[in-house]
């Protein structure tokens, strides 16, 4: 598996670098707990330790520390593991991180102790990527989806599908077997059973495009003509004064970015320079720049005072939302506009309302409980699965034999249990497990 082993001890720094109160460092493998004992000054020796509780000592007279010991089958990664809680001051993790390389022990790579449980069977591949899912959560929503993975939802799906398919692949090779003693059995194609399973895996793939707005995020850009109140919506949106606001035209002359969330959609917001004919030279190139931002975002927020400050080259895209931002001062929108005023917060949740229902017009919104899917290998292995059985449909519907339709089959199961790891090679967990960040 690449450069990954697992017939040694590992070592990582398991919480960000940086100053803090306590930083934990993991360490992992076979007689971790024999090998470190040595070493560390306690009322009770480290080996006597029961799993899963903790001891406070001195370590190699580095600093002051609580050990959690997980006897073998019993830690995170299935094998013998301790935690070491220390004090969080750099120098502190540096000097302990040296020391056990010194010993001995081997700094993890990317996602190792993660790849470790899988390997001892604490976690299929769909409960592994949750981890990092989960990690990189950005919302409480896509948190919550990301807990239903790693609680084994999704591999319990699959699990239900595969062995649908696998009753399908079993009636096939019953025909196979008997036909090599020439007393064929009638019982033909599941064709019905067949359909279910497209639908179930259908109805799981297209969950991806939700699972990957909740996850990766939309980008809004605010464009209009300058003094339109985009900089005091930007302020509104991220709830901080980020962006100079200023009755003085003008005042944004380059594009200012930040995040937030709309009813659970992680957002990259863009403050955009006034669009307006300018002859001075910062103020167009900042023009420039907010209009090529336009082409790449997902969603367009174009605020106005009046319609005649609409741009229509903008305005009819379809990722655009038209807003007239000064309700307060009585400006009102035509039919299919909407209206908003931050001195008073009229139409602001209906705007977030708007937003969130344009942005899910691809991708249906993300309720408590749903489960869903954000990882491209997943929908990558529901996609051949899903062909491959439309695949055994054709190929039976032209009369092809049992024997080519077998391998249809065949290829489907091998692509479902590409999603737990029933079915992996090497370069699959390196390529899952190296995006993981060291510790994990």
């Amino acid at each position: 598996m690449g450069a990954y082993r697992t017939d040694d001890i590992i070592f990582a720094l398991a919480t960000p670098w940086g100053t803090g109160a306590l930083a934990v460092i993991r360490l992992s493998g076979d007689s971790c707990i024999q090998a470190l004992s040595p070493y560390f000054k306690s009322k009770i020796p480290l080996t006597e330790v029961k799993s899963g509780c903790t001891v406070y000592g001195n370590l190699a007279d580095l600093d002051k520390c609580v050990l959690t010991v997980y006897k073998d089958g019993h830690g995170y990664t299935g094998e013998e593991a301790i935690e070491i809680s220390c004090h969080g001051g750099l120098q502190t993790v540096k000097a302990i991180l040296e020391f056990l390389q010194k010993i001995g022990f081997r700094q993890a790579g990317r996602g190792e102790f993660t790849l470790r449980a899988f390997m001892h069977g604490k976690m299929d591949l769909t409960r592994s990527e949750a981890v990092a899912e989960l990690i990189d959560s950005k919302t409480q929503k896509s948190r919550s989806a990301s807990l239903q993975r790693l609680d084994g939802n999704l591999q319990r799906r699959i699990s239900e599908i595969r062995k649908a398919v696998l009753e399908i692949m079993a009636t096939v090779e019953v025909q196979l077997d008997y036909a090599e003693d020439e007393t064929e059995p009638d019982l033909g194609y599941p064709v019905e059973e067949t359909r279910k399973v497209l639908e179930q895996i259908d109805r799981l793939r297209r969950t991806y495009s939700t699972g990957k707005l909740y996850s990766e995020g939309a980008r809004i850009v605010l464009a209009g003509p300058v003094n339109a109140g985009k900089s005091s919506l930007f302020n509104y949106m991220l709830n901080e004064e980020r962006a100079i606001v200023s009755p003085v035209e003008g005042t944004t002359r380059d594009f200012i970015e930040g995040q937030c969330s709309i009813h659970g959609i992680p957002v990259r917001l863009y403050d955009t320079a006034g669009l307006r004919e300018s002859t001075d030279v910062i103020e167009e190139e900042g023009i420039r720049r907010s209009r090529s931002l336009l082409d790449a975002a997902d969603l367009i927020l174009y605020l106005a005072e009046t319609e005649k400050d609409l741009d229509p080259e903008i305005t009819k895209r379809d990722n655009c939302i038209v807003v007239f931002s000064k309700t307060d001062l009585g400006t009102v929108g035509s039919v299919g506009t909407t209206g908003i005023s931050i001195i008073t917060g009229h139409g602001l949740e209906e705007l977030y309302n708007l937003i969130e229902k344009k942005l899910c017009e691809t991708a249906p919104a993300l309720e408590e409980g749903d489960l869903v899917i954000q990882s491209s290998r997943q929908k990558d292995c529901l996609d051949r699965a899903y062909d491959a059985l439309v695949s055994a449909l054709e190929h039976n519907n032209i009369g092809l034999g049992l024997d080519i339709v077998a391998v249809d089959v065949k290829e489907a199961l091998d692509s479902l249990g590409e999603i737990t790891g029933e079915v992996t090679t090497d370069d699959i967990l390196d390529s899952i497990f190296s995006r993981f960040c060291v510790g994990k």
